[in-house]
């Protein structure tokens, strides 16, 4: 064992550092996040989701590193890494509309003015949609019209159509005027 730590002794510092630098990092984020939840009054499962994409960012800049902290060239760590991606790549192609709608869920996370509870009207011009929102997931929105009808709206298709506010969340008005 002596003999592992003192041959190796480098690495594992350096492996130290830099789990203990990723997990300040990955705390930054996480706190930046929930600030961010926070101040637009985002739902805390959608917060959640965040953190869920920020520790795999994490763990990929992690793996990446530590590969080459132990000796893995960079030709070989970059190999690796871009056959992995390409592969994804080739998968997400078949089904971008997934991706797509991750990553519109990301831009709500961030910029989306409404909020669950609100009722908004979805100006499309073959399927109009008036309703409340119930949930907003990572794929997509729950949706339910006056008549009780629940509607699964994609994320990607409400940052490309326009969009009104019939009527505001009266709970969250409320909590306001407290204020």
């Amino acid at each position: 064992m002596y003999e592992f730590l003192t041959s190796y002794r480098y690495e594992l510092s350096y492996t130290l550092a830099l789990i203990i630098f990723l997990m300040i990092i990955q705390f930054l984020m996480k706190k930046a996040a929930n600030k961010v939840g926070k101040r637009s009054e985002i739902n805390i499962t959608r917060t959640r989701l965040m953190f869920k994409y920020i520790n795999i960012l994490v763990f990929l800049i992690a793996a990446f590193l530590l590969a080459l902290a132990w000796g893995v060239g960079f030709t070989e760590v970059s190999l690796v890494f871009s056959s992995v991606f390409a592969v994804i790549g080739v998968a997400l192609f078949a089904i971008w509309s997934i991706l797509s709608n991750i990553t519109s869920g990301i831009i709500m996370f961030f910029s989306f003015p409404y909020k669950i509870g609100d009722t908004i009207k979805i100006h499309d011009k073959d399927i109009p949609v008036e309703a409340m929102i119930e949930d907003i997931k990572a794929f997509h929105l729950h949706l339910r019209t006056p008549d009780g009808e629940l509607i699964t709206y994609p994320n990607n298709l409400i940052l490309q159509k326009a969009v009104s506010l019939i009527e505001r969340d009266k709970r969250q008005d409320d909590g306001k005027e407290a204020l």
